[in-house]
């Protein structure tokens, strides 16, 4: 694995170096099906580049900014496809929704963040994005026939549509199957960059070897709760109830990856490129550090076998308090 250095990559806990880090494994989505599927299973991840239409994304981004202009978060003069954050406004005015921002999927900031929280809330069902991007051909069909599950390919209603703004506190480490508990753990993650995204500009970063340190951590539990006497059931809670309150495994990823003995997986992105992981990879994301104070934005899409066993409360568009 190639070594990574670059100037001001950081976590919650520290820097990110040719130590601690490495790059991700890229993929080209030509490659035979058998490759990919091989490389995933490996990694617990696949990097597929420019799988989606650039332009595509690129509108989706426009579209989004152009939705929250009003709220004063982008640069006076500056076109919404670029993002640009404007550095004279406070970062905590304009917080990302999810994935451990707040406890019980709570609603982020206060008085002064609302306007700002309610329209990045309302994109989630406009349909630029819920009907157009997140159901886009390209992708859709991709997955279909990479997990050979055909025309039961179910793209999961509940989606997270985040922005990362430039110094804002970071996505904490964590796998999606703690918030998909009541599916089978068969689900496929799509983890879509709206935008570009410099190597230091807030991406997703995945933990070498995370899949199956993910999956270890879990039985390792269910061991214990099935010896407690516990059914499926309640393992399944008392593990929930065992995460911190947001659904983290940590709030510190350089710390987390020393305990295991890993290093940080990380790229920089661009628009078109997507991050499929396994329920198990653990994940987390890196600061945003973006020299020019580019607006990180992407969104989680997932996928299931309609004929197994999945979490059906993923059916409902993302609401805050929804209970996931």
């Amino acid at each position: 694995m190639v070594a990574i250095i670059a100037d001001r990559l950081a976590v919650n806990d520290g820097l990110l170096n040719s130590e601690n880090a490495a790059l991700l494994r890229q993929s080209d989505p030509s490659l035979p099906l058998e490759e990919l599927r091989r490389r995933y299973d490996e990694d617990g991840y696949l990097f597929l580049k420019q799988i989606l239409p650039r332009d595509d994304v690129l509108a989706a981004r426009e579209a989004y900014f152009s939705s929250l202009e009003s709220t004063g978060v982008l640069k006076p003069g500056t076109n919404p496809r670029e993002g640009i954050f404007d550095h004279a406004k406070r970062h905590e005015d304009y917080p990302g929704i999810g994935a451990g921002n707040i406890g019980g999927n709570g609603k982020p900031g206060g008085d002064r963040a609302a306007a700002f929280v309610d329209l990045a809330l309302d994109a989630h069902y406009q349909d630029w994005y819920a009907e157009k991007f997140c159901n886009h051909s390209a992708l859709y069909d991709f997955v279909s026939k990479f997990s050979d599950w055909g025309k039961n390919t179910l793209s999961l209603r509940r989606t997270l549509l985040r922005n990362n703004i430039p110094g804002s506190k970071p996505i904490g480490v964590h796998y999606d199957q703690i918030f998909l508990r009541h599916g089978d753990p068969t689900s496929v993650t799509a983890w879509v960059p709206m935008g570009d995204i410099k190597i230091n500009g807030g991406g997703l970063i995945y933990l070498e070897d995370g899949d199956r340190i993910g999956v270890g951590m879990e039985e390792a539990f269910f061991v214990k709760a099935k010896e407690a006497g516990l059914t499926d059931e309640e393992a399944r809670s008392a593990f929930n109830s065992n995460m911190m309150a947001t659904g983290l495994l940590s709030e510190f990823p350089a710390e987390f990856a020393r305990e295991h003995g890993r290093r940080w997986l990380v790229s920089a992105y661009e628009a078109g490129d997507v991050v499929l992981h396994k329920p198990h990879m653990i994940h987390a994301s890196a600061i945003n550090q973006d020299p020019d104070n580019v607006i990180r934005l992407a969104t989680d899409l997932r996928f299931c076998d309609s004929s197994k066993p999945y979490d059906k409360r993923w059916m409902n568009y993302y609401r805050f308090h929804d209970g996931v």
